[in-house]
């Protein structure tokens, strides 16, 4: 009797610790990602890009601003609303986060480069606002002569 009962044990202490394992972890602040939603995903998308950018939103989740294998590693919209928000005192401030959603929707994606768009254009665009933009590609001009 003992030893069933040590197997079963056992045998659920294994189970648990790989479905742990498997479970993705929960970067994003549940109340900064709905807020997010709220402002940005349409909850009946009347054209193609807003329904390909609910599911863009949907499949990255956490990295909307969040990179990397850290919760702390975060994409550059992801910094700019951190210095924003505090994750422990501004969860339940719906009013800041979306301020600081409109105010972080006006910066530049790379400040650095004067024609980088805005993290807002990146999203009328219908792209996640923490990827980097397409950057046009100059072809060069092959200048040999065959």
């Amino acid at each position: 009797m003992r030893k069933a009962w040590l197997f079963t044990l056992a045998a659920a202490l294994v189970a648990g610790a790989m479905l742990w394992g498997s479970t993705p972890s929960a970067w994003a602040i549940k109340a900064f990602s709905d807020q997010f939603r709220a402002k940005y995903v349409k909850e009946k998308p009347a054209s193609d890009r807003e329904k390909e950018f609910a599911e863009a939103v949907t499949k990255a989740n956490c990295l909307v601003c969040h990179e990397g294998k850290s919760k702390k590693d975060r994409n550059p919209y992801g910094k700019q609303l951190a210095e924003l928000l505090d994750r422990k005192t501004d969860r339940d401030n719906v009013e800041k986060i979306q301020k600081a959603l409109d105010k972080v929707a006006k910066m530049k994606f790379d400040p650095k480069k004067k024609d980088s768009p805005t993290f807002g254009e990146l999203i009328a665009a219908g792209k996640l606002p923490g990827a980097p933009p397409d950057e046009k590609k100059e072809e060069k001009k092959d200048q040999t002569q065959p």
